[in-house]
């Protein structure tokens, strides 16, 4: 997977990260491979810093040494899973491109991230454009493509690593729902004429009460 890889997900990260030109803002890329957006971002936006999240090694490294290549001190690569980001109101934008559906334990990993968001911030979610219903993506035009893939990789390998073999296709209902349940509110879902494949989800996370309480999760 590239980090961002299309127009809209470039264009709002882009964007969010140009309003911190004044100031500083921190941005956690989940899942990012060879961290080459991040290393893009972090040049382009030398005033706010970005973090990059993966546990596959030979990415992160690839990453370091392009980010030590540039000379860019704002740019951070971290080698674990996303799945224990133990993070505290510590990011104002998190993004995860079309990496949710792949994880052994998506809830999990969206609580981490509504934990990991400071108060106010967003999480900029591109995952597949579907249905959650089998019968709505009948006329999709890449449907046999994505429930191939799904059953072939994403999905086993979810299930491989004891995880809940959420697929490819897991839709744009149940990632709201996935969303709500974590704790997000405000979700906005957002298509580009041109990007059959991708939905983006913009979303904030409900944040304490006037008593400083998180709301419980379902």
């Amino acid at each position: 997977m590239t980090g961002c890889s299309t127009s809209y997900a470039c264009s709002f990260t882009r964007s969010w990260s140009a309003a911190a030109s004044a100031c500083s803002r921190t941005t956690l890329a989940t899942s990012r491979s060879s961290g080459h957006a991040v290393n893009l971002l972090a040049s382009a936006f030398p005033a706010s810093r970005f973090v990059g999240y993966d546990f596959a090694a030979e990415g992160i490294e690839t990453a370091r040494s392009e980010a030590h290549a540039q000379r860019l001190t704002n740019a951070e690569f971290v080698l674990r899973d996303v799945a224990e980001v133990r993070e505290s109101e510590r990011f104002d934008l998190v993004t995860a491109f079309d990496a949710i559906h792949d994880q052994a334990h998506p809830a999990t990993v969206l609580a981490g991230i509504a934990d990991a968001l400071k108060p106010g911030g967003v999480f900029l979610m591109a995952d597949i454009r579907a249905s959650s219903r089998l019968e709505d993506n009948l006329d999709h035009p890449l449907g046999t493509f994505l429930y191939t893939i799904s059953t072939m990789h994403c999905m086993t390998v979810s299930l491989g690593l004891g995880g809940a073999g959420l697929g490819t296709v897991w839709g744009e209902q149940l990632a709201q729902a996935m969303l709500a349940d974590a704790g997000f509110v405000d979700v906005s879902l957002a298509h580009v004429d041109d990007d059959v494949l991708n939905t983006y989800y913009l979303a904030r996370e409900a944040g304490p009460d006037r008593d400083g309480l998180r709301p419980a999760r379902v």
